[in-house]
């Protein structure tokens, strides 16, 4: 690609699913593209080889897929998205182990990957055509918790950009939030450090307040602009008395619900959100197993089931997750993106 190209128009109702594959410890193909067939069912209509690209992005004016490779040499693939599936541009290495996440600032100048084996997080310089650098900026750090098996050392686990432009990259094993400024330098105040045990895995901003899921004290943690804690609440009702591993979490297009997954429980719930405050409205069935990840498109939210190898279709109505037992079969799926 010598040449930066427009995004195509949305193809509504199609979506891009990650997963692991048989070379890291799953099952999927690399890349599924899927979309509405003649019946409004959600149907697969490609493929595309990749070695477990567990999560993935798009660029938001270029005809361009980015995903982790999530082994233990890490990698980043390029994908150009085309009306027959994914097409493989460019492989680099991560910069660390066992990326998880990635996420793109603003501008779309730099591409942020989390190294969740290491703790490293890397930055890539993007070209005008979209195009990565081959030499990442690596920040590498130390930290641990108090859980002995889960925080032995520092394990990044996602990259998010806030609405000033600065990056937080959440420390499962250090109960930290790393910041940096917009040209990824470090934050001058520091890292902002998180509830010792609590593991944060995802986060997300609304409200002028941040979100934090815990992946191992099972709440979502709410954090005012200042990180000052202002509240907390157990990400599951109940959901069948096991463990909850809360996952991936969002706001709804209408800003009045904030969503969580949770592992264990195998539910999606649902919370009205004013501000510090989360009230649990609504725990519904994932639709599988494992609930790794999830993502709302309209009035639909498609959950990735990782252990029952099925993305789920739920319905929205008003703001309120509704089964519908339609599911569509894709070995271990880890990332939902609607395209």
């Amino acid at each position: 690609m010598s040449r930066p190209m427009p995004r195509p128009a949305a193809r509504s109702g199609t979506l891009v699913i990650g997963g692991y594959t048989p070379d890291t410890d799953g099952s999927g193909p690399g890349l599924t593209v899927a979309g509405m067939d003649a019946d409004g069912r959600l149907a697969e209509l490609a493929s595309t080889a990749a070695s477990g690209p567990s999560f993935v992005i798009a660029h938001p004016r270029l005809p361009l897929l980015y995903a982790v490779l999530e082994r233990d040499a890490g990698g980043v693939a390029v994908f150009e998205d085309e009306p027959d599936g994914p097409r493989p541009v460019i492989e680099l290495p991560s910069g660390g182990s066992h990326p998880c996440h990635l996420a793109l600032d603003p501008e779309a100048a730099w591409l942020v990957v989390a190294n969740y084996g290491d703790g490293t997080v890397g930055a890539f310089r993007l070209a005008p055509d979209g195009l990565p650098e081959p030499e990442p900026l690596l920040f590498r750090h130390e930290g641990r918790g108090p859980d002995p098996e889960r925080q032995a050392g520092p394990h990044a686990h996602q990259a998010v950009f806030g609405p000033d432009g600065v990056l937080h990259v959440t420390d499962l094993g250090a109960d930290l939030v790393r910041r940096f400024l917009p040209g990824m330098r470090p934050h001058p105040d520091g890292p902002v450090r998180l509830t010792a045990g609590s593991g944060p895995r995802h986060l997300v901003h609304h409200q002028d307040h941040w979100y934090v899921t815990g992946e191992l004290d099972g709440c979502v943690t709410v954090y005012d602009g200042g990180w000052r804690e202002v509240g907390r609440v157990p990400a599951s009702g109940g959901g069948g008395g096991e463990r909850d591993y809360p996952s991936h979490i969002a706001v709804s297009p209408d800003g009045r619900h904030i969503y969580v997954g949770n592992r264990g429980p195998d539910t999606v719930t649902a919370f009205e959100v004013d501000g510090p405050r989360l009230t649990l409205v609504a725990e519904t069935d994932a639709g599988g197993s494992w609930p790794r990840h999830f993502a709302v498109d309209g009035d639909r939210l498609y959950v990735a089931n990782q252990r029952s190898d099925n993305v789920a279709v739920l319905t929205l109505k008003d703001g309120i997750p509704q089964p519908t037992g339609e599911t569509l079969h894709v070995g271990t799926p880890s990332c939902v993106l609607p395209l």
